[in-house]
């Protein structure tokens, strides 16, 4: 049986003289690996390897059966047509970091209907969003993120409770022997990303390089401590050069 989806290409790897295998996260069934076939064949049929860049999002026409572990796409074409993301530098780099995040936090092929709209729109966002705001995009993409994932950081922050704890994610009163701990300005700007409903709001978040830098590293300890074999992030010193 045949099935239309959405889906937002998170890895590509070729495999033989003509095929891909794909990693997608799909509107219906979540986190899926594809085998694509005769894309790499000649130069005609090369370009429609440049549908499975990672950021994409497609519209596929996908063959599914539960038990299998690699499925097959019958067709395939744009569901989005980027100005920038796969064309500019810093947006590219960003899309790359918001790809590798998804592949390393998804582990289960569960539909999430509600995580992929959230993603499509911070993608969409991300293509249009001035400087300001495309800089600000993987703090918010970050910690949001989480929330759909089952281990969002509660936004208790005020006067007295002012220390985040990274492995509880909530904020505390005081530092224990734990040191996963977030703290002072870092620990403020994490609750007033938190509160941040749309990308349109990155706007008011005017921080320095630096600052982004340390918070993503906070971020990227948040996600080590809460999923098992998470790792390093390859995209995370090349968006650090970037900035």
């Amino acid at each position: 049986m045949t099935y239309k989806t959405k889906a937002i290409v998170l890895r590509t790897v070729k495999y033989g003289e003509t095929s891909l295998v794909v990693t997608v996260f799909t509107e219906l069934f979540g986190v899926q690996t594809y085998m694509v076939n005769g894309v790499r064949s000649s130069k005609k049929s090369s370009a429609k390897a440049n549908y499975f860049l990672p950021g994409a999002i497609l519209d596929l026409v996908v063959y599914h059966h539960e038990q299998k572990n690699m499925q097959r796409i019958r067709e395939f074409g744009w569901a989005v047509l980027y100005q920038h993301v796969l064309s500019d530098v810093i947006k590219n780099s960003i899309a790359l970091y918001m790809v590798e995040l998804l592949y390393k936090s998804l582990k289960q092929p569960e539909q999430n209907e509600s995580l992929f709209y959230f993603c499509e729109d911070v993608f969409l966002y991300l293509d249009k969003a001035d400087r300001t705001v495309t800089a600000n995009i993987p703090l918010y993409f970050a910690l949001h993120l989480s929330h759909f994932l089952g281990f969002k950081i509660n936004d208790d922050y005020d006067e007295v409770q002012h220390i985040l704890d990274l492995r509880e994610g909530s904020f505390v009163t005081e530092q224990t022997t734990n040191p996963n701990f977030m703290d002072g300005e870092y620990a403020l700007l994490t609750s007033q990303l938190l509160k941040v409903m749309h990308p349109e709001e990155l706007a008011n978040f005017q921080l320095h390089h630096e600052v982004r830098r340390k918070l993503l590293h906070y971020y990227h300890n948040y996600y080590g401590l809460h999923i098992h074999d998470f790792g390093e992030m390859k995209t995370l010193a090349v968006l650090q050069d970037v900035f």
